[in-house]
């Protein structure tokens, strides 16, 4: 079997169909679909069910206890069968057309494979487009270590199951930001690494999701996530090689979109200060990191007042871009 596409499910009724359909062809057989209901409280437990019934010898259920989304991905993949994986999540979908490509791109020749990913708002209108890698073609991590400064989302990307089952590598549960602390660890293990320039996935961006939780405080759990990453580098005996894009991926990710996020809900937030404080206490030479030097200017921008704790400045800045992003305009 080339694939199984595993669904971790929690309470998203309104969604499930929709993406359960995006990854239905019942007349190719080289695939699968692992539907995990992690303990839904809704009907999406009795939707999954009823596509696991219509689609035996495609679709399986797996109901268990909830355990939040790193651990229902791994349910998944531990009971795959597909030589390699695609992470869904239940409220988003892929793109029409994208699953035989898919299929057909799976020759056996790469470890992981990166796409990009297509933003959609509740309308299904496209806010953005992700690109999912800066370079071209097949590589490895030695070869273009700036992988590490790019997106690290598990669900751009395919990966050989035994990617994860011969290095033990696993999803943590009941954390936030399960793809930072997981996906960087499988790229030095990948004999080749493969970016396909094709926007497969449809990521909604909708009110009440993780990343636009106003719960500010639990975006500080982005340093523990960074610090669990960079521990297992530096196990691994790999941190001084790639310290400048490790750099560069904790700025991104860790200082800058975090406190942009956080700024968006309250900006007069102290978890901004704690932010800034943990980055520039764990890279102090962050200033000579050509990575961040070389950033689009935007984000220069944003780094310079947040830095400057011009926190008002950034709140305004953020408020005019999603005014223009509403509006129709493509976000940057």
């Amino acid at each position: 079997m080339k694939l199984s596409i595993v669904i971790p499910v929690y309470n998203t009724r309104d969604y499930l169909a929709a993406c359960v359909e995006s990854a239905l062809d019942d007349s190719r057989g080289d695939y699968e679909l692992i539907l995990v209901n992690d303990g839904s409280t809704d009907d999406s437990g009795v939707i999954a069910g009823e596509y696991a019934r219509r689609y035996p010898s495609l679709v399986r259920l797996i109901t268990t206890e909830n355990g939040g989304l790193g651990a229902a991905r791994n349910v998944g993949l531990e009971h795959a069968r597909g030589e390699y994986l695609l992470f869904l999540d239940s409220d988003d979908s892929l793109e029409k057309g994208a699953l035989a490509e898919i299929l057909d791109a799976l020759d056996g020749g790469f470890d992981i494979a990166v796409f990009d990913l297509r933003q959609v708002n509740p309308e299904g209108g496209t806010v953005g487009i992700m690109r999912g890698c800066g370079r071209d073609g097949d590589f490895t991590l030695d070869g273009y270590p700036e992988l590490l400064s790019q997106l690290p989302s598990a669900c751009n990307k395919l990966f050989r199951r035994s990617l994860f089952t011969d290095s033990g590598v696993r999803f943590p549960g009941r954390v936030w930001f399960e793809d930072l602390r997981t996906v960087p660890k499988l790229y030095p293990l990948a004999g080749t690494i493969r970016y396909i320039p094709r926007a497969w996935y449809r990521y909604l961006v909708r009110p009440g999701s993780i990343t636009n939780s106003a719960n500010a405080a639990r975006n500080l759990e982005i340093i523990d996530a960074a610090e669990e990453l960079l521990s297992w580098y530096r196990q691994a005996g790999l941190y001084t090689r790639y310290e400048p894009q490790l750099c560069a991926m904790a700025h991104y990710n860790a200082f800058l979109t975090s406190s942009v996020r956080v700024n968006g809900a309250d900006p007069g937030s102290g978890v901004q200060e704690e932010l800034l404080r943990w980055f520039v206490s764990a890279f102090p030479r962050w200033r000579e990191n050509p990575y961040i030097r070389a950033l689009p200017i935007k984000h220069r921008l944003l780094s310079f007042l947040l830095m400057h704790r011009m926190r008002r400045s950034v709140h305004l800045i953020m408020r005019l871009n999603d005014a223009r992003k509403n509006k129709g305009g493509r976000y940057q």
